[in-house]
């Protein structure tokens, strides 16, 4: 192809000659969409290390600008990274309008080219990890229309994701000035018809219009509201932004003019960081499943998590568990997918099924073979504990690529038996759980209910108690007050995360996730944290006990044996619950160093810039490399560029949530209140809010503090220990931060929603457990 061609040869699959706003404008020209007529100096024009125009291009140059009918141009660059998913470049390389003259025109050429290495345009790649040295540019020229009105339109609703409105912003004279935010434009929010749903005038503070002799210039505005858009241009614009939109089948962000009667579109490309769409109103199942998703999936999943540990793991053993039970879909496609990249959470919709009609009879017969109390002397828990140590004592770095690529399937295989032990033994533990409620609010004594199930021994507990143990020798030792650790304390360290260490930081749900082994630092903090001053006690379950043995009914020795009796064996349910999440979660460990170790080896061979880049690949992607180390040319450069392009996706995405909140947390009357939520842990303390986004800033939290965080998982709970209440967005009143609130007697709220948006660290607040409730205290 000749280094200048017409823009209506290219299409969507000439990227690498055309860039992406060559290509997509090419794309549209060919199918009759109304695009200015222009054409594109392609890529093979350029040269990186000169950047200069030569004699055979500039003629070039100049022979399609004759064809042109020459005059006013715009010339805008194209780099081959422009306008992907997960990569706009929106206004990082140069644009120049009106150029008129054949010099002007090869000069604004050489200025797009130097533009690509901008400082800007330079950082936007490094931020999202685009190679440099991979990056080409094309320059796109088109006859120039000089707009009486332009803007921007895009064909989904940016703020709210809404797919079935599209939001135009418009303003007099070129594009330019709404484009780059120097005017406040009128404001449209339009149905796809483009009835106006809502409408909101500019104020023209500057209008920018061509130059006679090349160039633009900026005319101060009346600073009054412009007249509104004729309602035939704005269903024009309606009608031509769905149909971009569907001719490319995503959203668009789409330039547009209008001129003498007629619209153009000048630029089209993919929207970024746009929000997922609405949920709309959900039923009590999918608000109740919603907020346990919220809680469990705090961070957005890698492309390996949801090729492993997510429909493996706890989540998709849960899943087995509710469909054994008659209920379909309770635990499965919650979490959507786009460009490989997951975007959106949707909680689902279970189904019965016919087997729910004989679940009472099968949950009978379980509750009556299993008992909680001994489920690891079940021979499966043992094999599986067997086959987990196997895993554990593997030299992933001695195995040959071969064999270290069937590890992760060997350990979700070892997982698989624990859907059998769930479902054998949960009955049981359900149903001890709800006699026992039910037995205390016939009593009269429903608010003991929490203590009284508290008292039991847990592997969560045992892990709470170790790092106490940890704390009281780091404050008698000051083991931690050195650059060094000591080696007796170091010794003790590695015992604790040898024993402990698999646990999760973030999420059960996730192995992309470090675990405490793989982040030291986190059980570090929690240790300096504790040993800050002794440990307040938590809430005693015996003295719970012994409260509601002094209840008039409860005075006969058969009634006292039963009724304390029925407390061990909710306790023992709970164990299990809070035990088998402990040992279930033993093979993530390996499964990530594995994984790791894979993407170490790729990055050995310059397929990856860093092993955890590992992540944004699926397991049969890896699974279908012969040798990490020999790794062909062509599939490794297809799998830096799945990688490339997926890290750019999930870097769009950082700012947007998986699912909005108040989805789930419906608005609940506020009064004075400056959060509210659900109450999970009744009474009633004020402090300084603190805020905890994630396990790296545990070190933050004082004695005293109102702990506020977006979530919670068992590996946070020795915070509550200094924490004077507790104030979650996600959860409810079953989930974990829930019961150690309960267990420590503190307060707690869960479900807030936005606690962590709306509260700020240092402010004085009294939470009340009780009502659910969290105000302002006075100084």
């Amino acid at each position: 192809m000749k280094l200048v061609a017409p823009l209506r040869a290219f299409g969507r699959g000439d990227l690498a000659l055309a860039g992406g706003k060559g290509a997509n404008l090419g794309e549209l020209i060919r199918n009759g969409f109304p695009v200015p007529d222009g054409f594109v100096v392609t890529t093979d024009a350029y040269d990186p290390e000169h950047a200069e125009v030569s004699d055979e291009l500039r003629q070039e140059i100049a022979a399609a600008y004759a064809e042109l009918g020459g005059g006013a141009v715009a010339v805008r660059s194209s780099a081959t990274a422009e306008d992907l998913p997960g990569a706009a470049f929106a206004g990082q390389q140069d644009t120049y309008l009106n150029v008129i003259g054949e010099d002007a025109l090869v000069d604004a050429v050489r200025r797009c080219w130097a533009s690509l290495w901008n400082e800007r345009a330079v950082a936007y790649r490094d931020r999202l990890a685009i190679d440099h040295a991979g990056v080409r540019i094309a320059v796109v020229v088109q006859r120039m229309v000089e707009a009486e009105t332009a803007g921007v339109m895009f064909t989904a609703n940016p703020v709210t994701g809404h797919r079935g409105q599209l939001v135009v912003d418009a303003g007099s004279g070129l594009g330019e000035a709404v484009v780059s935010g120097l005017v406040t434009p009128d404001h449209y929010v339009l149905g796809p018809s483009g009835e106006v749903a809502a409408c909101t005038p500019g104020r023209r503070e500057v209008v920018i219009r061509g130059a006679a002799g090349g160039g633009v210039t900026r005319e101060k505005g009346a600073g009054t509201e412009s007249e509104p858009l004729p309602g035939a241009v704005l269903r024009e614009l309606a009608g031509l932004g769905t149909a971009v939109a569907a001719h490319f089948g995503r959203p668009q962000d789409i330039e547009w003019t209008y001129a003498g009667g007629e619209v153009s579109l000048v630029q089209a490309r993919p929207m970024t960081a746009l929000p997922p769409p609405p949920l709309g109103r959900l039923n009590p199942m999918r608000r109740k499943l919603g907020s346990v998703l919220i809680e469990y999936v705090p961070v957005r999943p890698y492309p390996i998590d949801m090729s492993t540990w997510l429909p493996y793991g706890p989540a998709g053993l849960m899943a087995q568990v509710t469909e054994y039970f008659g209920l379909h879909g309770a635990f499965e496609g919650f979490l959507r997918e786009e460009d490989g990249v997951v975007y959106r959470m949707v909680p689902p919709a279970p189904r019965p099924s016919p087997r729910v009609l004989t679940a009472p009879f099968r949950l009978a017969a379980k509750a009556r073979r299993y008992d909680p109390a001994r489920w690891t002397d079940d021979p499966r828990f043992q094999a599986f504990l067997g086959r987990t140590r196997e895993l554990a004592a593997l030299d992933l770095g001695a195995l040959p690529w071969p064999e270290l690529a069937r590890v992760p399937r060997m350990a979700l295989d070892a997982v698989q038996p624990v859907a059998g032990l769930r479902i054998d033994y949960l009955p049981a533990s359900g149903l001890a759980l709800l006699r026992l409620l039910l037995a205390v609010k016939l009593l009269g004594r429903g608010r003991l209910f929490s203590a009284l199930i508290a008292g039991g021994r847990t592997r969560t507990a045992d892990a709470n108690h170790a790092l106490e143990e940890l704390a009281e020798e780091a404050r008698l030792t000051g083991a931690l007050d050195g650059e060094r650790l000591p080696a007796a304390f170091e010794t003790k360290l590695q015992a604790f995360l040898a024993e402990y260490g698999h646990r999760e930081t973030a999420t059960p749900l996730l192995l992309t996730p470090p675990t405490w082994a793989d982040a030291p630092e986190t059980v570090l903090d929690l240790v300096r944290l504790l040993a800050a001053e002794p440990p307040a006690p938590a809430a005693a379950g015996q003295d719970a006990l012994d409260r509601l043995l002094t209840h008039p009914l409860l005075r006969g020795r058969r009634g006292r044996a039963r009724i304390a009796g029925w407390v061990r064996a909710a306790r023992d349910g709970v164990a299990f619950r809070e035990d088998s999440h402990f040992y279930f979660t033993l093979p993530l460990p390996v499964l990530r160093r594995s994984l790791v170790e894979m993407g170490r080896r790729l990055r050995d061979a310059g397929v990856l810039d860093a092993p955890q880049d590992v992540f944004h690949l699926r397991l049969e992607e890896l699974e279908r490399i012969e040798d990490g180390a020999g790794i062909g040319a062509v599939a490794g450069r297809e799998l830096r560029a799945r990688v490339t392009a997926r890290s750019a996706r999930r870097e769009e995405l950082a700012g947007v949530r998986l699912i909005d909140p108040r989805a789930v947390f419906p608005a609940r009357e506020m009064g004075d209140a400056l959060v509210v939520g659900a109450p999970a842990s009744a009474g009633t303390a004020t402090g300084p809010v603190k805020i905890i986004r994630d396990p790296s800033e545990f070190g933050r939290l004082d004695g005293g503090d109102v702990l506020v965080c977006p979530y919670t998982n068992p590996s946070w709970t020795p915070l509550f220990q200094r924490a004077a209440a507790v104030v979650v967005d996600a959860g409810g009143s079953a989930s974990h931060a829930a019961i150690v609130a309960r267990e420590y007697g503190i307060p707690a709220v869960m479900g807030t929603g936005d606690g962590t948006s709306v509260l700020t660290d240092g402010r004085l607040v009294t939470v009340d457990g009780d009502a659910g409730r969290v105000t302002a205290a006075a100084p």
